[in-house]
């Protein structure tokens, strides 16, 4: 048991009083907080990760709300621009892909049929789908989406087959 000097009235008092017997202050209170303080305080260690924050998602909700109006245009696009029909006098082409390629060449009389399907809205908007059947293959149809006047299409490469 030591003695220790009350914080109250700087008297001297014993570590084991439960108060300083000149003014009445709590000794013993006062030393177990602060003995519970300095082993807690010793406890954390420098390198000791206590709280890891990291900024709400809320806070990045244009940034999110953006990105999803971005993405559709940005994969319509590339769809867009992995597509190309080419219709030459003596022949169609079918380029897909744009880093791995596929390239298809159809012969004007070896077409047994063009297909163009419409829905009422593609009508309106004057775009529709072309099913080209080949008698070259057993299933040698290509489907090409979303072309822009299909009938017109359709009727240029039945011409380039009927000059053959």
């Amino acid at each position: 048991m030591a003695l220790i000097n009350c914080p109250e009235c700087d008297k001297q008092v014993s570590t084991a009083a439960h108060a300083c017997p000149s003014c009445g202050f709590p000794v013993a209170e006062k030393l177990k907080a602060q003995s519970s303080s300095t082993t807690l305080g010793a406890a954390n260690h420098p390198s000791e990760l206590l709280l890891e924050v990291r900024p709400s998602w809320w806070n990045y909700f244009w940034h999110l709300f953006f990105f999803w109006l971005i993405v559709p245009v940005i994969v319509a696009w590339w769809k867009r621009a992995a597509t190309v029909l080419r219709v030459y006098p003596n022949r169609v082409t079918l380029e897909r892909g744009l880093f791995s390629k596929c390239y298809q060449d159809f012969l004007p009389r070896d077409i047994r049929s063009i297909d163009v399907d419409q829905s009422f809205i593609a009508r309106m908007s004057g775009i529709g789908d072309i099913t080209i059947s080949t008698a070259a293959a057993v299933e040698g149809a290509e489907r090409i989406e979303g072309v822009p006047d299909p009938r017109g299409i359709r009727e240029l490469i039945l011409a380039q087959r009927g000059n053959h």
